[in-house]
């Protein structure tokens, strides 16, 4: 059965472009690509995250609890109408991510997330489809935002949980929230800046650790959905 369940601590890095260079030059004497990074090139992630009226999830979110969770359907690419995308709770208690999902076809996800049908033959992990349902209807929530990015990811060799991104081209839209009409929107962050991510279970290695050391690299807050949505209310507060 198609589904995938991650328990981890994740770690976020803003970085100029030689942070970046310098990372990247380090990477394969420790790490290899993601199956996704064919010729060590960028894969595309398009996402549709989901919130009530109020923007429940995003605002909670930013206050920093101990708790919160964000409802998302991730697409890899930009896919058709018949392919596989994947609807998504993600959940943080005390900086350790729980991230449950469940595959649908993407023209299925719409008739679910716009009028609740569910299909009547299909791969759906019955727990997880039926927590993440449970949320939707508690907060009434639906798209809001489309955010998409081009990504770089790799795995320790002598550590298969140990896991590490690198973002970049990340574009936001609020309106068009249809996956299969493609990567495009305003960009989150300035040019030359990458967003990374370090993903492990446990501590992080410690050849990792000397080279954020070396970059003087530092960890920070960063979301997207949270970062697009303050960028969104400022605007729209002082228009």
């Amino acid at each position: 059965m198609a589904i995938e369940v991650f328990n981890r601590y994740e770690v976020k890095y803003l970085l100029n472009k030689t942070q970046y260079e310098n990372i990247l030059s380090a990477v394969p004497e420790y790490m290899t690509s993601d199956k996704y990074n064919k010729n060590n090139t960028f894969y595309s992630i398009s996402n549709l995250y989901l919130d009530s009226n109020e923007d429940y999830f995003i605002r909670r979110s930013i206050e920093k609890p101990v708790f919160k969770e964000k409802l998302r359907l991730r697409a890899y690419g930009t896919p058709a109408l018949d392919d596989i995308v994947y609807l998504e709770i993600k959940k943080k208690f005390k900086g350790l991510v729980n991230k449950r999902r469940t595959p649908f076809i993407l023209q299925e996800a719409y008739n679910f997330l716009n009028n609740g049908t569910i299909p009547s033959e299909s791969k759906l992990n019955g727990q997880v489809f039926r927590e993440i349902e449970y949320v939707m209807k508690l907060f009434n929530s639906y798209p809001k935002v489309y955010i998409s990015y081009d990504r770089l990811a790799f795995f320790a060799k002598d550590n298969g949980d140990f896991r590490m991104t690198i973002d970049t081209n990340i574009q936001t839209r609020r309106d068009d929230l249809r996956l299969e009409n493609g990567m495009y929107g305003e960009q989150l962050l300035p040019p030359g800046t990458y967003l990374m991510e370090a993903k492990a279970a446990g501590a992080f290695p410690i050849w990792f650790c000397h080279l954020l050391s070396e970059n003087k690299i530092y960890n920070t807050s960063f979301s997207k959905y949270g970062e697009e949505y303050k960028k969104f209310y400022k605007e729209h507060k002082y228009a």
